[in-house]
């Protein structure tokens, strides 16, 4: 059996009780690092809260290489710990199907999502979304289009976006560098984009959300991680007062 349990948005205490009870009950507990993390524990604290050793996986380790704790599955407990809800990422989803072709049963216990929590910090309305978008790094001279190209088309149906900012090991990308990035696309591509809501640490006690222009969002100081960035469309009027009243929306003296 290979379980699949997502793990919350910040801290120990975002999981489930049933997903805990999973963890406790396992026989092999490995957790996937790269796509998102808890920035509101560590890894030490994570093994002496659930009682187990955990396998810290890497990129190649779930991509290219997932079959040594997928034979462990065949005929043992094996939980899957990810943050967010795991199947969010893609990368999830091809994990379970290449289960599946080996014969390997699974379960999903969900977590909280930055999806739904974007929805909520900014009170933007989750069924006005549009297609999300990662925005990685710039490599050298290489530097994905995409992302501007995504924004646009949205923006042109009047849609919100999602922009997953990159994780690596040693660094986490923040609004103010994502923002620079994004304006730079944009001028390239000859379009504007009129707002952005930054949010740190959602799901912890004290999350930071701000919406402005591009101006605005280097000015405020969003503090430790994890980031993520929203593009809005044109706001309904409940989403403006919204973003007013707890993002300080049109109020520059609000950082």
């Amino acid at each position: 059996m290979l379980t699949f349990v997502g793990l919350g948005l910040y801290d120990l205490e975002d999981i489930s009780a049933k997903g805990l009870e999973a963890i406790r009950s396992a026989d092999f507990v490995c957790l996937e690092a790269y796509t998102s993390l808890l920035t509101g524990t560590s890894l030490a604290e994570m093994r002496c809260y659930y009682g187990k050793d955990l396998e810290v996986l890497k990129r190649d380790d779930v991509e290219q290489h997932p079959e040594g704790f997928l034979s462990k599955a065949i005929d043992t407990n094996v939980v899957f710990l990810t943050g967010g809800d795991p199947m969010v990422s893609t990368t999830h989803i091809d994990l379970r199907i290449r289960a599946a072709r080996m014969g390997v049963k699974t379960e999903i216990i969900h977590g909280s999502s930055i999806v739904s929590a974007v929805c909520g910090l900014s009170g933007l309305q989750n069924y006005r979304f549009g297609k999300s978008c990662s925005l990685p790094f710039p490599y050298g001279k290489w530097c994905p289009k995409t992302p501007g190209d995504v924004i646009k088309k949205n923006l042109a149906d009047n849609l919100h976006t999602i922009v997953y900012l990159d994780i690596q090991e040693d660094r986490y990308m923040t609004v103010h560098e994502a923002v620079n990035l994004l304006e730079s696309m944009v001028t390239e591509s000859g379009f504007q984009i009129p707002c952005y809501v930054g949010i740190a640490r959602a799901g912890s006690p004290e999350p930071k959300v701000r919406a402005g222009v591009a101006a605005t969002m280097r000015e405020t100081d969003f503090g430790g991680p994890l980031h993520i960035l929203v593009v809005p469309a044109g706001l309904h009027d409940m989403e403006r007062e919204y973003l007013e009243v707890f993002a300080g929306y049109g109020n520059s003296d609000l950082l």
